[in-house]
């Protein structure tokens, strides 16, 4: 069944690791428009109900301990950046998860520092993305092919550099999945 057009999205569900220092832009704005276009969205963090911080100040209580996650909850994950990445990226779920979904082909999208989650996955070897050109050295040094864009898709994966780039980046994750959709449809239709 096709999700009805204002809410493509819809029976779809992301997960979003919270940590301290998070970007607060790069966490709130795909959660409301992944929301608003019908999806659930989690935020999983180290502690189930904790309020973290972002950069900003601008708190996020986590809905779900990270621990208690595990990828065939999720359609896939979404990675903010800011600095919490630095500390996510050393938790073996959250690089599990990333693994998984990679291995699934489902969604893998980083934006700016977020990349290093996927990085510390060991998911990037030869996948085309952007980030934060802070950590451009570290995505070509994982494999990954380096672009400057403000959203670079390459199968299931999709990148952006930073919190001006959110647009796109929203754009090309319900695009991902509106294209998945009618891929399906078109399927059904053959058969």
């Amino acid at each position: 069944m096709t999700p009805p057009a204002d809410k493509p999205l819809s029976g779809k569900s992301f997960i979003i690791f919270v940590e301290d220092l998070y970007e607060d832009l790069e966490l709130w704005y795909p959660r409301y428009r992944l929301e608003e276009a019908g999806a659930t969205v989690v935020l999983a963090g180290p502690e189930a109900g904790k309020i973290y911080h972002g950069k900003h100040g601008y708190p996020a209580r986590s809905d779900r301990a990270i621990a208690d996650m595990n990828a065939d909850m999720f359609d896939g994950v979404i990675c903010a950046g800011g600095f919490s990445p630095d500390r996510l990226r050393r938790d073996a779920t959250v690089k599990t998860m990333i693994k998984e979904f990679a291995r699934r082909q489902q969604l893998v999208a980083a934006i700016c520092h977020g990349g290093w989650m996927a990085i510390s996955a060991g998911v990037y070897d030869g996948v085309k993305v952007t980030g934060s050109p802070g950590i451009q050295d570290d995505l070509i040094n994982a494999g990954a092919i380096w672009s400057d864009a403000a959203v670079v898709v390459d199968r299931h994966f999709i990148s952006s550099r930073r919190p001006d780039d959110l647009p796109a980046f929203c754009r090309a994750i319900i695009a991902f999945y509106n294209h998945a959709a009618h891929v399906a449809a078109q399927h059904h239709i053959a058969n």
